[in-house]
């Protein structure tokens, strides 16, 4: 997370990472990723928590005694125990792009990078793998649209059922 924050706080702005095409009245018609600039930005995090998770090679974190367990059920039970980690393979990342409504003709657009490492904890008994996942918010962004002048109101169920047709 650490890197992440790093990477992304090296003054990234929407409009570098997102083109708006607009019409001949201003109002949004596209809304287009720069995948290159996207690119850049998950292999360079991608390159650095390659680094950082080489260098936690053989480092011990706690877990919970029931890791040592086969039953998931167990994993966060008993007291915690040092053990060794190991990353397995290289740190994997990919985007989400979400749009949601925020509002009467306003959409909030938001894009996260997951990040995605797989290591190896050396337990006493055998080794267990494990996957760390976690995703990073890349830009979080309210677009505003027209506002109309009227807005229509339909009749629910209950209404339209009742008969009343005035």
């Amino acid at each position: 997370n650490k890197k992440s924050v790093d990477i992304l706080s090296k003054d990234f702005k929407y409009d570098e990472m997102v083109k708006i095409e607009k019409d001949n009245q201003g109002n949004i018609i596209l809304i287009q990723a720069d995948t290159g600039k996207l690119n850049y930005i998950a292999a360079e995090l991608s390159t650095e928590c390659n680094k950082e998770l080489g260098d936690m090679k053989n480092n011990a974190i706690k877990v919970p005694l029931g890791w040592m367990s086969d039953k998931s059920a167990f994993y966060n039970v008993g007291p915690k125990i040092s053990v060794e980690i190991e990353p397995i393979g290289n740190i994997s990342t990919s985007y989400e792009s979400k749009f949601e409504s925020a509002g009467i003709n306003q959409t909030r657009h938001k894009i996260y990078l997951n990040v995605t490492a797989k290591i190896r904890l050396k337990l006493p008994l055998r080794n267990q793998d494990a996957e760390v996942s976690t995703q990073v918010p890349v830009s979080d962004t309210i677009i505003v649209g027209k506002i109309p002048n009227t807005t229509l109101g339909f009749p629910t169920n209950d209404q339209s059922k009742s008969g009343d047709t005035n």
